[in-house]
């Protein structure tokens, strides 16, 4: 068994009251706002289901992460690029994905996003720029250069901005991806969402600096930012000054995002591996009574902020009799968007 106590801290800095009186636009918080609690309903509904035997496969939930999404989510424009991992529910509906094909897509239904063949790890919208979930760790970093190398190649303007965890840190895929973004001025923004665990392994166990991907940024001439992400207010900001320099042909960034899951890795993970010490303190530092709070404290009144969480809560269960309306797939729906001929027709 790990000993724990030889670890250095990773309990929660407090909250940057400063954030509060940031030049953030009130409309702009408020629409954050609704964004987290469309993610945290969402997230919350879809393990219900899960355990109703209702989501087919696993489910990798981003409860207690959701200020990254939604503060990215914010900051980006409507035809910029979504890379996501597998605990990818969060970005997609960030970036606009409805709820109702979203959830019909963990039930595995035919009106899901992808029809039901994708499900829970592999949410897509291209039309929403949300470019995919991946699960193999660390593939979509050089999948995400080639979408902003078209975007560069093309003069759109656009930007990719690629998510990853801590654990994608120590894959070959990140470093390879860093350097040709950075020899290349790419458009892309790598964020780093540090929640301290690589599936079930400290990260810093096993990682030689103390910030996975910051610390790291120096040796692909990056600066190394490192943002709460557990405080949506930052990471809009953070993520507004990288996308608008990638925007304007100032090149790559890279941002770790500290956060914290509320579960397990998946939905087969009891965490137990986890001190309470540091599950209780990161409780602490929910993201969305947090932002409640502030709100309040600019003036929001408590029965608009009720009258959202009402709102995206009939979203939610309008969301759920879609999804389970849905029928499954037919057997057809197997040979359909695949090449039959193993692609060498295609390629020639």
């Amino acid at each position: 068994m790990y000993d724990y106590s030889s670890r250095p801290s990773r309990l929660p800095l407090p909250v940057d009251e400063r954030m509060a009186s940031a030049d953030i636009d009130l409309g702009q918080r408020k629409s954050i706002y609704r964004s987290l609690q469309e993610l945290r309903q969402f997230e919350k509904r879809a393990h219900d289901l899960f355990l109703q035997n209702l989501v087919k496969g696993t489910t990798h939930l981003s409860l207690g992460m959701e200020a990254v999404a939604a503060g990215f989510g914010a900051a980006m424009r409507p035809d910029d690029y979504t890379f996501a991992t597998y605990r990818g529910h969060a970005h997609a509906l960030a970036r606009g994905m409805e709820m109702g094909p979203a959830m019909a897509e963990l039930l595995g239904r035919s009106n899901g996003v992808l029809g039901g063949k994708g499900g829970s790890m592999h949410l897509t919208d291209v039309s929403r720029g949300m470019m995919g979930s991946y699960a193999i760790i660390g593939a979509h970093l050089c999948i995400a250069n080639g979408a902003a190398w078209s975007a560069q190649m093309r003069g759109s303007g656009q930007v990719t901005v690629c998510f990853f965890g801590d654990g994608t840190t120590n894959i070959g895929a990140f470093h390879e991806a860093l350097n040709m973004a950075k020899v290349w001025q790419l458009p892309v923004v790598f964020v780093c969402e540090n929640n301290l665990y690589m599936e079930y392994t400290p990260i810093d166990l096993i990682t030689a600096v103390p910030h996975p991907a910051a610390d790291r940024a120096a040796s692909y001439g990056l600066e190394s930012v490192i943002v709460d992400g557990n405080d949506p207010d930052a990471v809009y900001l953070a993520a507004g000054k990288a996308i608008g320099r990638a925007r304007e042909g100032g090149g790559p960034a890279l941002i770790e995002a500290t956060t914290y899951r509320t579960g397990g890795h998946s939905r087969a993970d009891p965490a137990k591996y986890r001190p309470l010490e540091e599950v209780e303190a990161w409780a602490q530092r929910d993201p969305i009574p947090m932002y409640h709070a502030r709100l309040l404290g600019l003036g929001v009144a408590e029965g608009e902020l009720s009258s959202i969480e009402r709102d995206v809560a009939a979203d939610v269960d309008a969301a759920t009799e879609f999804a389970k309306a849905g029928e499954e797939p037919t057997g057809e729906a197997l040979l359909t968007e695949v090449y039959a001929d193993g692609s060498s027709r295609w390629r020639n």
